[in-house]
Protein backbone atom coordinates (compact mmCIF):
# COMPACT_ATOMS: atom_id res chain seq x y z
CA UNK A 1 0.00 0.00 0.00
CA UNK A 2 1.67 3.40 -0.95
CA UNK A 3 2.73 5.55 2.00
CA UNK A 4 3.58 9.53 1.76
CA UNK A 5 4.76 11.48 4.56
CA UNK A 6 3.77 15.18 5.28
CA UNK A 7 5.64 17.63 7.50
CA UNK A 8 3.86 20.57 8.60
CA UNK A 9 0.85 18.65 7.55
CA UNK A 10 -1.72 19.71 9.78
CA UNK A 11 -2.71 23.14 8.31
CA UNK A 12 -2.47 25.65 4.40
CA UNK A 13 -0.32 23.46 1.98
CA UNK A 14 0.71 20.60 4.01
CA UNK A 15 -2.99 19.93 4.48
CA UNK A 16 -4.05 20.31 1.33
CA UNK A 17 -1.08 18.20 0.46
CA UNK A 18 -2.32 15.61 2.46
CA UNK A 19 -5.83 15.88 1.52
CA UNK A 20 -5.28 15.44 -2.27
CA UNK A 21 -2.58 12.13 -1.26
CA UNK A 22 -5.49 10.55 0.43
CA UNK A 23 -7.64 10.98 -2.36
CA UNK A 24 -5.38 9.32 -4.70
CA UNK A 25 -4.90 6.53 -2.50
CA UNK A 26 -2.47 7.18 -0.06
CA UNK A 27 -2.04 6.11 3.52
CA UNK A 28 -0.58 9.07 5.27
CA UNK A 29 2.02 9.38 8.10
CA UNK A 30 2.07 13.05 9.39
CA UNK A 31 4.38 15.13 11.07
CA UNK A 32 4.06 18.06 13.02
CA UNK A 33 4.41 19.59 16.36
CA UNK A 34 0.82 20.15 17.22
CA UNK A 35 -0.71 17.19 18.57
CA UNK A 36 -3.90 18.45 19.02
CA UNK A 37 -3.65 19.95 15.05
CA UNK A 38 -2.16 16.32 14.47
CA UNK A 39 -5.29 14.10 15.93
CA UNK A 40 -7.76 16.89 14.32
CA UNK A 41 -6.01 15.93 10.76
CA UNK A 42 -5.94 12.14 11.41
CA UNK A 43 -9.32 12.50 11.60
CA UNK A 44 -10.69 14.04 8.73
CA UNK A 45 -7.99 11.86 6.63
CA UNK A 46 -9.75 8.65 7.99
CA UNK A 47 -12.84 9.74 7.03
CA UNK A 48 -11.26 10.07 3.49
CA UNK A 49 -10.82 6.10 4.20
CA UNK A 50 -7.19 5.64 4.35
CA UNK A 51 -4.88 4.82 7.44
CA UNK A 52 -2.90 7.81 9.35
CA UNK A 53 0.10 7.51 11.23
CA UNK A 54 0.52 10.29 13.37
CA UNK A 55 4.46 11.27 14.32
CA UNK A 56 4.68 14.24 16.75
CA UNK A 57 8.49 16.03 16.02
CA UNK A 58 9.51 19.40 16.25
CA UNK A 59 12.77 19.47 13.33
CA UNK A 60 14.03 22.25 14.95
CA UNK A 61 15.20 19.69 17.29
CA UNK A 62 17.87 17.33 15.91
CA UNK A 63 16.43 14.27 17.49
CA UNK A 64 13.20 14.46 16.80
CA UNK A 65 14.58 14.94 12.68
CA UNK A 66 16.75 11.52 13.17
CA UNK A 67 13.76 9.98 14.16
CA UNK A 68 11.72 10.93 11.35
CA UNK A 69 14.35 10.06 9.00
CA UNK A 70 14.57 6.39 10.54
CA UNK A 71 11.10 6.40 10.17
CA UNK A 72 12.29 7.05 6.05
CA UNK A 73 14.74 4.68 6.19
CA UNK A 74 12.41 2.06 7.46
CA UNK A 75 12.41 -0.72 4.93
CA UNK A 76 9.90 -2.24 6.42
CA UNK A 77 7.15 0.00 6.28
CA UNK A 78 8.15 1.86 3.16
CA UNK A 79 7.34 5.85 2.31
CA UNK A 80 6.81 6.32 -1.34
CA UNK A 81 6.39 10.05 -1.35
CA UNK A 82 8.13 12.83 0.79
CA UNK A 83 6.77 16.38 1.15
CA UNK A 84 9.12 18.43 2.94
CA UNK A 85 6.45 21.64 3.83
CA UNK A 86 6.90 22.41 7.03
CA UNK A 87 8.39 26.55 7.67
CA UNK A 88 7.39 29.47 8.62
CA UNK A 89 7.73 33.28 7.34
CA UNK A 90 10.85 35.26 8.70
CA UNK A 91 11.38 39.13 9.74
CA UNK A 92 14.86 38.94 11.26
CA UNK A 93 17.30 41.21 10.08
CA UNK A 94 20.48 39.61 8.55
CA UNK A 95 22.30 42.13 10.15
CA UNK A 96 21.00 40.92 13.48
CA UNK A 97 22.91 40.68 16.79
CA UNK A 98 20.48 37.84 17.94
CA UNK A 99 20.82 34.76 14.96
CA UNK A 100 18.53 32.78 17.55
CA UNK A 101 15.74 33.07 15.11
CA UNK A 102 18.03 32.65 11.57
CA UNK A 103 19.90 29.86 13.24
CA UNK A 104 15.45 28.57 13.84
CA UNK A 105 15.05 29.01 10.25
CA UNK A 106 18.05 26.68 9.28
CA UNK A 107 16.97 24.37 11.28
CA UNK A 108 13.63 23.86 10.17
CA UNK A 109 13.63 24.87 6.38
CA UNK A 110 17.41 23.77 5.03
CA UNK A 111 18.78 20.87 7.13
CA UNK A 112 15.57 19.31 8.26
CA UNK A 113 14.76 19.58 4.16
CA UNK A 114 18.66 17.93 3.94
CA UNK A 115 18.48 15.55 6.00
CA UNK A 116 15.09 14.18 5.54
CA UNK A 117 15.37 14.20 1.70
CA UNK A 118 18.47 12.12 1.70
CA UNK A 119 17.39 9.94 4.33
CA UNK A 120 13.76 9.38 1.63
CA UNK A 121 16.47 9.17 -1.47
CA UNK A 122 18.56 6.44 0.27
CA UNK A 123 15.46 4.03 0.92
CA UNK A 124 13.97 4.55 -2.20
CA UNK A 125 16.80 4.32 -4.66
CA UNK A 126 17.22 1.00 -3.13
CA UNK A 127 14.12 0.00 -4.03
CA UNK A 128 14.63 1.88 -7.38
CA UNK A 129 10.92 4.14 -6.97
CA UNK A 130 10.14 7.02 -4.86
CA UNK A 131 8.98 10.55 -5.00
CA UNK A 132 10.57 13.35 -2.97
CA UNK A 133 8.50 17.22 -2.83
CA UNK A 134 10.26 20.51 -1.14
CA UNK A 135 7.86 23.24 -0.89
CA UNK A 136 10.40 26.02 -1.71
CA UNK A 137 8.74 29.63 -3.40
CA UNK A 138 9.17 32.00 -5.57
CA UNK A 139 10.66 34.41 -2.82
CA UNK A 140 14.01 32.26 -3.33
CA UNK A 141 14.15 34.40 -6.57
CA UNK A 142 14.07 38.06 -4.75
CA UNK A 143 16.43 38.99 -2.48
CA UNK A 144 14.11 40.09 1.09
CA UNK A 145 16.44 38.64 3.40
CA UNK A 146 16.93 35.39 5.35
CA UNK A 147 13.28 33.48 3.65
CA UNK A 148 14.70 34.29 0.56
CA UNK A 149 18.04 33.04 1.08
CA UNK A 150 16.67 29.85 2.66
CA UNK A 151 13.89 29.46 -0.27
CA UNK A 152 17.13 29.56 -3.21
CA UNK A 153 18.99 27.41 -0.95
CA UNK A 154 16.02 24.75 -0.80
CA UNK A 155 15.29 25.32 -4.62
CA UNK A 156 18.73 24.74 -5.50
CA UNK A 157 19.43 21.60 -3.31
CA UNK A 158 16.51 20.16 -4.87
CA UNK A 159 17.98 20.47 -8.49
CA UNK A 160 21.08 18.93 -7.29
CA UNK A 161 19.15 16.28 -5.68
CA UNK A 162 17.54 15.62 -8.92
CA UNK A 163 20.61 15.30 -10.84
CA UNK A 164 22.30 13.01 -7.93
CA UNK A 165 19.54 10.77 -8.21
CA UNK A 166 18.59 10.92 -12.32
CA UNK A 167 17.99 7.33 -13.44
CA UNK A 168 17.43 5.94 -10.67
CA UNK A 169 13.99 5.68 -10.26
CA UNK A 170 13.61 8.51 -7.91
CA UNK A 171 12.34 12.27 -8.72
CA UNK A 172 12.27 15.56 -7.25
CA UNK A 173 10.24 18.02 -7.32
CA UNK A 174 10.65 21.70 -5.75
CA UNK A 175 7.38 23.90 -5.52
CA UNK A 176 7.59 27.52 -5.65
CA UNK A 177 4.63 28.79 -4.56
CA UNK A 178 3.53 32.55 -4.80
CA UNK A 179 0.90 33.81 -2.32
CA UNK A 180 -1.55 31.63 -0.91
CA UNK A 181 -4.72 31.77 0.80
CA UNK A 182 -3.62 29.89 4.12
CA UNK A 183 -2.67 31.35 7.48
CA UNK A 184 0.81 31.38 6.52
CA UNK A 185 0.95 35.14 6.36
CA UNK A 186 -1.11 35.94 9.56
CA UNK A 187 1.56 33.69 11.75
CA UNK A 188 4.27 35.61 9.88
CA UNK A 189 2.46 39.29 10.60
CA UNK A 190 2.91 40.01 7.07
CA UNK A 191 0.53 42.70 5.33
CA UNK A 192 -1.46 41.41 2.75
CA UNK A 193 -4.11 43.50 1.70
CA UNK A 194 -1.86 45.32 -0.89
CA UNK A 195 -1.68 42.00 -2.50
CA UNK A 196 -3.60 41.89 -6.25
CA UNK A 197 -6.46 39.47 -6.15
CA UNK A 198 -5.08 37.89 -9.23
CA UNK A 199 -1.97 36.75 -7.74
CA UNK A 200 -3.74 34.53 -4.99
CA UNK A 201 -3.65 30.71 -5.22
CA UNK A 202 -5.68 28.85 -3.32
CA UNK A 203 -3.58 25.65 -1.35
CA UNK A 204 -5.91 23.14 -3.57
CA UNK A 205 -5.04 24.61 -7.29
CA UNK A 206 -1.27 24.76 -5.85
CA UNK A 207 -1.39 21.25 -4.83
CA UNK A 208 -3.07 20.38 -7.77
CA UNK A 209 -0.63 21.94 -9.89
CA UNK A 210 2.34 20.30 -8.24
CA UNK A 211 1.04 16.77 -8.19
CA UNK A 212 0.45 17.04 -11.26
CA UNK A 213 4.15 17.91 -12.00
CA UNK A 214 5.34 15.46 -9.76
CA UNK A 215 3.77 12.89 -11.93
CA UNK A 216 5.05 14.65 -14.69
CA UNK A 217 8.78 13.98 -13.94
CA UNK A 218 9.45 18.11 -13.47
CA UNK A 219 11.90 19.39 -11.05
CA UNK A 220 10.77 22.88 -10.97
CA UNK A 221 6.51 23.39 -10.55
CA UNK A 222 5.42 26.70 -10.91
CA UNK A 223 1.15 26.91 -10.44
CA UNK A 224 -0.49 28.93 -13.34
CA UNK A 225 0.52 30.42 -16.15
CA UNK A 226 0.63 33.78 -14.16
CA UNK A 227 3.11 32.72 -12.14
CA UNK A 228 4.91 31.28 -14.97
CA UNK A 229 5.28 34.58 -16.62
CA UNK A 230 6.54 36.62 -13.63
CA UNK A 231 8.87 34.46 -12.88
CA UNK A 232 10.61 34.25 -16.09
CA UNK A 233 10.57 38.34 -15.46
CA UNK A 234 12.41 37.82 -12.43
CA UNK A 235 14.88 35.47 -14.17
CA UNK A 236 15.71 37.27 -16.93
CA UNK A 237 15.65 40.97 -15.39
CA UNK A 238 18.88 42.85 -14.10
CA UNK A 239 19.97 42.08 -10.92
CA UNK A 240 19.83 45.38 -9.90
CA UNK A 241 15.93 45.54 -11.31
CA UNK A 242 15.48 42.13 -9.02
CA UNK A 243 16.96 44.14 -5.77
CA UNK A 244 14.49 47.17 -5.86
CA UNK A 245 11.63 45.20 -6.15
CA UNK A 246 12.80 43.11 -3.51
CA UNK A 247 13.78 46.36 -1.17
CA UNK A 248 10.44 47.93 -2.25
CA UNK A 249 8.38 44.82 -0.94
CA UNK A 250 10.52 44.68 2.37
CA UNK A 251 9.77 48.47 2.94
CA UNK A 252 6.17 47.98 2.73
CA UNK A 253 6.40 44.70 4.88
CA UNK A 254 8.34 46.38 7.50
CA UNK A 255 5.84 49.49 7.80
CA UNK A 256 3.06 47.10 7.91
CA UNK A 257 4.99 45.30 10.79
CA UNK A 258 5.85 48.61 12.43
CA UNK A 259 2.33 49.98 12.12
Amino acid sequence: MAVALVTGGTSGIGAEFARQLAHKGYDLVLVARDEVRLASMATEIRGIGRSVEVFPADLANRDDVDRVASRLEDDDRPVDVLVNNAGFGMHIPLTSRDVAGLDLGFEVMCRAVLVLSGAAARSMRGRGTGRIINVSSTAGLLAMGAYSAIKAWVTSFSEGLAVELDGTGVTVTAVLPGWVRTEFHQRAAIRTTSIPNSLWLDAEQLVTACLRDVDRGRVISIPTVRYRVLVGLLRHAPKSAVRKVSGAISSSRKKSVEA
